[in-house]
């Protein structure tokens, strides 16, 4: 045991809690404990942690939306970090370029809001060396993209492919490492990531912290549970985890109230084995409430206020989920 000149102020004020109980101090005693202030820091000592997630609010929910508009929503969203998406899915990307990496760190400021994420799909894992120090410039210490190589593939063949993507991945994680960047490979469907054991394959082939895993629930099975323990086995590697399900898919026109099925609390998806999973890992990472519209490149509604409510109807969701 170590001795009392190592104790944390906390430790101290709970061994003496278990000390007042134990003794059977007079009443007196025990109030001018309490009036010390004493017994409430031991309370709160021999709390749990406190689980919570942080949000990360994607710009491409409001389309093509000028990021101006976006960034006063961020705190709305009870979120302090924004994710910026290029053509097609929003233009918020290509609008920091014409605003200038000054203006639109000043922006960021105004709003007190940090920049999160960069998702970069469009230039794939491989091409992204200039984006990777924008975001050392503006702090950021995220980037999203997809995997390349074949799709259709399992067992050996899977773990071999996933490997050679792994050993490409090395020179790119070098000058991520010197950034101060991670970089999440996203399991989307109908490529090299879409199954669950290529998202194990890649955690633990990975060779650096630096690449990381971008959580998608609507590109898996919609099995609560099996979710659930995929988000465990793959614990710490996970960087972001979209709160989205499938619903009734993305790729096809239907009515807003079919689209909305992706967002949680809505479609059938039931995300306390998600959340609760997430609980047990200590998920540390960023958590987005998600979906895409058909076509792409229009907010998921009408107006930047009712994105923002859609929102935060999700998240009181994922608040209920959590309180479970």
């Amino acid at each position: 045991m170590r001795g009392r000149e190592n104790w944390t102020r906390r430790e101290f004020a709970a061994g003496m809690f278990g000390g007042v109980l134990a003794s059977g101090f007079s009443r007196n005693a025990g109030s001018a404990l309490i009036q010390s202030g004493v017994v409430a820091q031991a309370v709160e000592a021999r709390k749990a942690p406190c689980f919570r997630l942080r949000y990360l609010l994607a710009s491409c929910l409001y389309g093509y939306t000028d990021v101006r508009e976006i960034l006063p929503e961020v705190a709305k969203t009870h979120a302090e970090h924004i994710d910026l998406w290029p053509r097609v899915h929003g233009s918020q990307r290509e609008q920091l370029d014409e605003i200038g990496e000054s203006g639109f760190g000043d922006l960021l400021k105004q709003h007190r809001v940090g920049l999160g994420c960069l998702t970069r799909y469009d230039l794939g894992p491989f091409r992204l060396k200039e984006e990777m120090h924008l975001a050392r410039r503006l702090n950021c210490g995220l980037i999203v993209t997809g995997a390349v190589g074949p799709k259709g593939l399992a067992g050996a063949e899977l773990k071999e492919a996933v490997g050679h993507f792994a050993e490409a991945m090395k020179p790119h994680l070098e000058i991520a490492e010197a950034c101060g960047v991670t970089l999440a490979i996203e399991n989307h469907g109908n490529g090299l990531m879409e199954s669950p054991d290529a998202m194990k394959w890649l955690a633990e082939l990975a060779p650096s912290s630096r690449l990381a895993i971008a959580f998608a629930p609507y590109h898996l099975p919609q099995d609560a549970l099996a979710l659930a323990n995929l988000i465990r086995a793959l614990g710490p590697k996970i960087a972001v985890f979209y709160a989205w399900q499938y619903g009734k898919g993305c790729m096809t026109a239907m009515p807003s109230k079919d689209e909305l099925l992706q967002m949680p609390g809505r479609g059938p998806l039931d995300f306390r084995p998600l959340i609760s999973a997430l609980r047990d890992c200590e998920y540390s990472g960023f958590t987005s409430i998600f979906m895409h519209p058909y076509p792409r490149g229009r907010p998921i509604l009408p107006t930047v206020a009712e994105v923002t409510e859609e929102v935060n109807r999700a998240r009181a969701y994922l608040q209920t989920c959590l309180g479970e």
